[in-house]
């Protein structure tokens, strides 16, 4: 299996977050997509952190906030 789940087991996944919501689809999405964004933030953050000789230029298209 490795990194790549299988079909089925993204299937179950997406069942248990629906019934977590009591079958509603949009907020189950909206949950996912909430969860998303606070990921991507702190993924923004930490290789803002990082400075580009300890990464060897690996992080160089992830966006980086202003100062």
């Amino acid at each position: 299996m490795g990194c790549l789940r299988e079909a089925e087991e993204f299937d179950r996944e997406v069942a248990a977050t629906i019934a977590h919501y009591g079958g509603d689809a949009r907020a189950a999405v909206k949950a996912v997509l909430i969860a998303n964004a606070y990921l991507q933030d702190e993924l923004t953050e930490a290789v803002s952190a990082i400075s580009n000789g300890y990464a060897r230029g690996r992080y160089s298209g992830v966006r980086r906030p202003r100062s």
